[in-house]
């Protein structure tokens, strides 16, 4: 055989040996670097974020304050008072014979023991008189998601001395962020009564406003509130 050629033999043999190195390294790969079919996207989920949604557990506040936009878009909400007559808004914290700093208390709905007791309390530690004469003049108004109808016997119960004003829409508690939830938490610290015992007066309350037929007209029993301080950014601020 001329120097530098193959025999058939040793060809069939190299041919052997490639083939065994191939099967080999071929084995060598591990399982785990082997690409898996590419997964089709997911598509997405549209979430309606317009509205606070409801909300199951312990309501943590916040002190987060509205847009300039927000204040601006629901200025001109209405509100009504006891007599059903309707009233801006912004009528509540600006304008002529309104105090410079107005904290405006969302609560919940008009047979609420515990914030029927937040206001008691609120009412017995401070005056509207006392508001008034601080360096800047102060005073308190409160809102409510109920029937203007209501409106009286929430402050017969309440002793409450200040304005009270409703919002049957709830628009504003809508606008503000002020979420919902059946959950009554733990007992706040101005709570003279037990729990059981509040939620009593509450039946009793709605149960002797039947023959009015407004015993379920207290408002959404799910909607939380709220509080905001309107004040001027400096003394000389217009109002």
């Amino acid at each position: 055989t001329p120097k530098g050629d193959i025999t058939t033999e040793e060809k069939e043999s190299k041919m052997a040996d490639d083939g065994a190195a191939t099967a080999a390294a071929g084995a060598a790969i591990p399982t785990d670097q082997v690409a898996a079919p590419a997964s089709k996207p997911q598509p997405a989920v549209d979430i309606d974020k317009t509205k606070p949604e409801d909300f199951d557990g312990e309501v943590a506040t916040n002190n987060v304050l509205p847009s300039a936009e927000t204040i601006k878009k629901i200025e001109d909400y209405i509100v009504l008072d006891r007599d059903g007559k309707s009233k801006t808004f912004k009528s509540l914290y600006s304008g002529n014979n309104v105090a410079r700093r107005v904290l405006v208390v969302f609560i919940r709905h008009f047979f609420c023991g515990n914030c029927q007791e937040y206001l008691r309390t609120l009412s017995e530690s401070i005056t509207p008189e006392a508001l008034l004469q601080l360096p800047v003049s102060t005073f308190i108004v409160v809102v409510g998601c109920g029937d203007p109808a209501l409106i009286n016997m929430y402050i017969e119960a309440t002793n409450c001395p200040f304005p009270l004003y409703t919002d049957p829409t709830r628009a504003l508690f809508d606008a503000l962020g002020m979420t919902k939830t059946l959950a009554l938490g733990s007992k706040p610290a101005y709570m003279k009564k037990s729990m059981w015992k509040s939620a009593l007066d509450s039946i009793g309350q709605g149960l002797r406003v039947l023959p009015k037929g407004l015993s379920l007209k207290s408002g959404d029993q799910r909607q939380v509130g709220g509080e905001f301080l309107f004040e001027p950014l400096d003394i000389v601020t217009p109002i």
